[in-house]
């Protein structure tokens, strides 16, 4: 016979309740944050010396050391978090950056340099807590039961809060009421720091439009003429090899007169309010079809077929729901959510904190080169910037999108409360909205949600807790996914 409390134990011994938060964060100090920089690897002043003709700044490797204290005398040593919490000081790391000054191809300066700390997760890799032994965390003055998993800000034990949200890149059909057309197709297309939406709909003319960024209910079949596939047969063929569909003969007779890519872009262009000479206006409207359409597939021209396609592919399953031969898909069924732990959300935290550290990096270079001088790259990089914008959003738990209660005070009242706290899983949702489907149990919800768990009246279903068993799995390289089915036997179509 099992003796399944032996079971659990040995689960418990050997795992964590918080392992996933942990690995999530140790996966963004590995691979996030470097990616992060990579996305703004080459930074291009407007305004450079007038003797220059051409100077771009490059930032290459970043590495972050383990939590270190420089004192007043500018000694530096080791911290742990118990002096962290005593001092009313943040347990953090500094990060180093290389960069490079490049004049006319030429590289002129290459230096390593402090460009801000990042508050560490206690009992992550980069914690000096890591792998010590209960006898070592009692030394070090620190319970050996505690599991770690949160922050040390200004002396205070900050929880960054799980962020449950529909899955991004997922076409999903729905029932509108605000749209002429019974059903509505959504997807969220997220590629670094964009999170751009997108809608299609049938109207009551029979055409299927669609909407995204600043291009407004532009007819599907002009966009996918727009990405290069031109032919009538090639669309019909792209949405259905095996099937005709009378709704599609209807949008490609209303855009019979566009023969040809350049035409589409051009009334995609006129229809969204770009009124420059048409060179211009093509030229700009395809820069906004290779950016903000479907970017999750890419954003180079070479990416034009894939998003033709898939933008077929979409509109047979907005047909096929139309006709009631395809339910809508559940928003409510767990496989259509994802969460975001600590660390997708720290990327996204430092991800837009990037973007205003270089904007005041271009800002004081060019405001020195106005004056006539040529100032060397260090001087110009404030790390104190990016430091005290990514403690202040831990410390007040507002974070990037207008997000609020992110980051929360961890709760001690009892060694169950603290687990309950790091468990904790938010819904995006207003608790004043009527969004009663949300709020009830989901069959998807066993093994991963606790169903009792969750606080009364409003807010019922919108704030809830992993099940002690469960743990978050991490995204997976699509590439390594589709080369490990292949060698399970996968045959992939040639269509």
């Amino acid at each position: 016979m099992v003796n399944y409390q032996t079971l659990i134990r040995k689960y418990f011994d050997e795992q964590s309740f918080i392992k996933s938060d942990i690995e999530s964060f140790n996966n963004f100090i590995d691979c996030e944050l470097q990616k992060i920089i990579d996305e703004n690897r080459e930074i291009e002043p407007t305004i450079i010396p007038p003797n220059v003709d051409e100077f771009k700044i490059k930032f290459d490797k970043i590495r972050i050391t383990k939590p270190e204290m420089i004192e007043a005398d500018g000694s530096k040593r080791k911290i742990f978090p118990i002096e962290a919490r005593l001092r009313k000081i943040t347990y953090s790391a500094p990060m180093f950056i290389t960069v490079s000054a490049h004049i006319n191809g030429a590289q002129r300066e290459s230096f390593e340099t402090q460009i801000g700390n990042l508050p560490i997760m206690l009992k992550s890799k980069q914690c000096h807590l890591h792998k010590m032994t209960d006898e070592e965390l009692v030394q070090q003055g620190e319970d050996p039961d505690d599991p770690g998993g949160y922050f040390i800000i200004n002396g205070t034990e900050k929880v960054i809060v799980k962020v449950e949200d529909l899955a991004s890149n997922r076409f999903m059909t729905d029932t509108d009421n605000a749209s002429p057309g019974k059903y509505v197709g959504k997807l969220f297309s997220e590629y670094g720091s964009f999170k751009i939406p997108h809608t299609l709909e049938k109207l009551k003319d029979g055409i299927f439009y669609l909407t995204f960024t600043r291009v407004r209910r532009i007819p599907l079949v002009v966009v996918v003429k727009a990405l290069g596939v031109t032919k009538d047969e090639e669309i019909m063929r792209f949405i259905s090899a095996d099937r005709e569909f009378d709704e599609v003969i209807v949008n490609l007779l209303e855009a019979a007169d566009i023969r040809n890519e350049e035409d589409a872009v051009d009334y995609i262009a006129k229809r969204s309010g770009i009124t420059q000479s048409k060179e211009i206006r093509v030229e700009r409207m395809q820069e906004i079809l290779d950016r903000y359409l479907l970017p999750h597939l890419g954003t180079t021209p070479k990416d034009r077929a894939a998003k033709a396609y898939n933008l077929c592919k979409m509109l047979k399953k907005l047909i096929l729901t139309n006709k009631g031969e395809l339910e809508t898909d559940d928003k409510d069924n767990y496989s259509n959510k994802r969460l975001k732990l600590s660390g997708d959300l720290l990327a996204d935290l430092l991800r837009v904190n990037m973007k205003v550290l270089i904007g005041d990096l271009l800002y004081n270079f060019q405001r020195i080169v106005k004056r006539g001088k040529f100032p060397t790259i260090k001087v110009i990089i404030r790390e104190k910037l990016l430091t005290s914008r990514i403690y202040s959003a831990m410390a007040t738990g507002s974070w990037t999108g207008g997000r609020k209660g992110i980051s929360q005070r961890i709760q001690r009242l009892n060694f169950l409360e603290t687990v309950s706290h790091l468990q904790r899983v938010v819904s995006p949702l207003s608790a004043t909205q009527e969004n009663f489907e949300a709020r009830e149990l989901h069959c998807t919800h066993m093994g991963r949600l606790c169903p009792i768990e969750t606080p009364e009246r409003t807010n019922i279903g919108l704030k809830k807790n992993l099940a002690l068993l469960a743990t978050v799995s991490h995204d997976t390289p699509e590439d390594e996914l589709v080369k490990t089915l292949k060698g399970l036997g996968m045959k992939t179509s040639s269509r």
